[in-house]
């Protein structure tokens, strides 16, 4: 049985941005056709914690997706970044999933404990918390993508679909 993936990005928040390297990753991947997984995407989510989070939400529990990847631009990274989890205030929610064994064999990835202070960790933990309150099984990471051009695209989306085989096995 395929598992079933939710993958969500940002819409740009800048006028002088042409795209958001999230959603620029996720519009490689919905080319991708040999991928073993049932992927549904939300993408160009709005630069706003609570309609964001709303949204994703909704579809999470229209989908029941097993995974969902929550995507979001790192301008001043040069690498993938999976991030530990969230932080409100004083309280921090990590990912179950095992970031070790989800990065193993990834060239351009690293493990970040810097989810940011912007609408990106905002959403990270509004999923995270709903699904631990909703005591659901369905496993979430965040992604951050640097900026994508023609040195680095074909390594960091040889590293995101890794990430996604890797998530489905663990």
């Amino acid at each position: 049985m395929k598992k079933r993936f939710l993958l969500t990005s940002f819409d740009t928040w800048l006028s002088d941005q042409d795209s958001n390297s999230s959603d620029d990753l996720l519009q490689e991947v919905s080319q991708v056709e040999s991928l073993p997984h049932d992927l549904k995407f939300l993408r160009l989510l709005p630069v706003d914690v609570m309609l964001a989070s709303s949204w994703v939400i909704q579809k999470v529990e229209e989908l029941q997706p097993d995974y969902i990847i929550c995507c979001g631009m790192a301008a001043s990274r040069q690498r993938l970044s999976v991030e530990e989890g969230a932080n409100q205030g004083t309280i921090f929610l990590p990912t179950v999933v095992n970031l070790e064994k989800l990065v193993l064999g990834t060239v351009a990835t690293d493990i970040s404990s810097d989810c940011g202070k912007f609408v990106c960790e905002g959403l990270y933990y509004a999923v995270l918390d709903y699904l631990q309150q909703s005591k659901l099984s369905t496993r979430c990471i965040f992604v951050h993508v640097p900026v994508l051009n023609q040195e680095n695209l074909l390594v960091i989306l040889a590293d995101f679909l890794l990430i996604i085989n890797n998530l489905a096995l663990i």
